[in-house]
């Protein structure tokens, strides 16, 4: 066999072997193709080829892995299995840079399913070697491992300090700065990705610089980018006051505000999320806000926009509300109230309705002037129905009694308490009937009013608990009115009165005349 006929074998067997890796990438790529390569042992197949002469069927056989263990946390348990996982390792410090990328990217793929197969990655001395890749020249390769390391430390506070503790803060805060808009993508999702879990692990990214760099980002016409940047100054601000401050020293305030307008939904919700952190601190962060105009705009995003996306926002607006009555007078007069009136009737979602319910009794828990603006929306047979209808879930119906229960205990509005008389169960009847009992005393007209809109006879219907709360608000009401007017509206009295009447015998005079 001459010298070419036996390097032609050679040829043929790495052309087959190339080809084979490439055909195994592309099937990786559809679902339907997961369960057959799966029965016919593709990782043992696999597995050698990591190590093959060849570094274009290295590479091509760490994407196909990835593919695969990118699909389900089955696939990423097999990887793992097949002792794969520490021949990457060592290749990320080896090999060249679309290897890197690859085997970085099996990597992120294996840790995203669970915490246990994340710490499986971090078991195999992943960390260090994914930190030096983040110090790499090629752009790519930083990526590669900034998402690898925020797909790690996003499952709970043990692996993100095990991110911050092989040093990885300080190259991301690097990476953010880096003129690659995907790569600051990815590098400020991963230093959110730490900031979640707890305020230490937030103080470590503000140490290291973060803030600054992400605050001249917050108008990026990228949107993925501002996304990802919004959801980490929300991580950071969620955690305490003095953490949220140094958010707001930034002077996002208010070019922020204009990401409420964004084209994309996720940069909104992101936005309104951000606010609501801050804003749930302190009246004197609440009071920054508004002056910013954050309060008209956060009302007017929640008009415009429906479902989740509006829900952080009208969480916002209760937290604003719930800390002082000027603030809640400026939800007010924001036209805060009549929005989330609106929201309360049109969204059919639970959650969102418990917000809502949630945020109207922040506002009018206060004085009788803000708990007159809920009423004259009309929100209180809505609060109502939300609580006695068998529909509701627990939360929602939790919420609504107490925030019914908040407002009635200021409302001394007496048109908007009327409807609750005819059908609000003894425990909310109560807090009406107490509140007509504070204002009937000293009010004629409305005593007038009561009557005839028949108020004064739903009150004589109602079954009361002797010594009960109930029964001495209504023997309070009762007092306010003439007995033989009480009498008239008792149930029962007008048949009395037919008997009398049946009963009556004309005097002798009266037949004569």
């Amino acid at each position: 066999m001459s010298q070419r006929q036996v390097l032609l074998v050679f040829e043929q067997y790495q052309k087959a072997r190339t080809e084979f890796v490439q055909t195994v990438a592309e099937l990786s790529t559809r679902p339907q193709n997961i369960e057959t390569l799966q029965a016919t042992g593709v990782m043992q197949l696999l597995r050698p080829l990591l190590l093959d002469v060849v570094p274009t069927v290295q590479q091509t056989a760490a994407l196909a892995l990835g593919r695969l263990a990118n699909y389900n946390d089955d696939l990423a348990e097999a990887v793992v299995k097949s002792d794969i996982l520490p021949q990457l390792v060592y290749s990320l410090a080896e090999q060249n840079r679309f290897y890197k990328k690859a085997a970085a990217f099996v990597l992120r793929a294996v840790a995203k399913h669970s915490p246990q197969l994340a710490q499986t990655v971090v078991d195999c001395g992943a960390l260090d070697a994914l930190v030096i890749c983040l110090e790499e020249f090629d752009p790519g390769v930083k990526e590669a491992a900034a998402w690898a390391l925020g797909y790690i430390a996003r499952h709970n506070d043990e692996l993100a300090q095990a991110v911050v503790d092989a040093g990885a803060v300080p190259l991301l805060v690097l990476c953010i700065q880096e003129p690659e808009l995907s790569l600051k993508r990815i590098a400020a999702s991963a230093l959110s990705d730490i900031c979640k879990h707890s305020p230490e692990l937030a103080q470590t990214v503000v140490d290291a610089g973060a803030i600054a760099h992400l605050a001249q980002m917050i108008l990026n016409p990228d949107s993925k980018l501002k996304r990802q940047v919004l959801s980490a100054f929300a991580q950071i601000s969620k955690h305490s006051v003095e953490l949220a401050e140094l958010v707001v020293e930034a002077e996002i305030f208010p070019a922020v505000l204009t990401c409420l307008k964004d084209s994309h939904e996720v940069v909104i919700k992101n936005t309104a999320t951000l606010i609501r952190e801050i804003a749930k601190h302190t009246p004197e962060l609440c009071q920054l806000i508004m002056n910013a105009g954050g309060v008209a705009a956060v009302v007017d995003y929640i008009g415009d926009t429906k479902g989740n996306v509006r829900l952080p926002g009208i969480m916002m607006l209760g937290y604003v509300a719930a800390h002082s009555e000027t603030l809640a007078m400026a939800v007010i007069v924001s036209k805060g109230v009549s929005q989330l009136a609106i929201i309360l009737s049109d969204e059919q979602e639970d959650h969102i309705k418990a917000a809502t319910v949630w945020a109207l009794g922040q506002i009018g828990r206060h004085t009788p002037e803000h708990a007159k603006a809920i009423a004259v929306s009309n929100v209180l047979p809505k609060l109502l129905q939300s609580y006695i209808s068998p529909d509701s879930s627990e939360d929602l119906q939790t919420k609504s009694k107490k925030a019914l229960k908040n407002i009635l205990q200021k409302c001394v509005y007496l048109p908007a308490l009327e409807p609750l008389l005819q059908e609000a169960p003894p425990n909310i009847l109560k807090h009406v009937v107490a509140q007509y009992s504070k204002v009937l005393p000293n009010d004629p007209s409305a005593r007038r009013m009561f009557v005839t809109s028949g108020g004064l006879k739903k009150i004589q219907e109602i079954r009361s608990e002797p010594g009960s709360a109930l029964q001495e608000h209504i023997h309070e009401i009762n007092k306010c009115f003439p007995e033989e007017i009480v009498r008239y509206y008792s149930p029962g009295y007008s048949e009395a009165l037919l008997q009398r009447v049946e009963g009556f015998k004309p005097s002798t005079e009266m037949q004569t005349s």
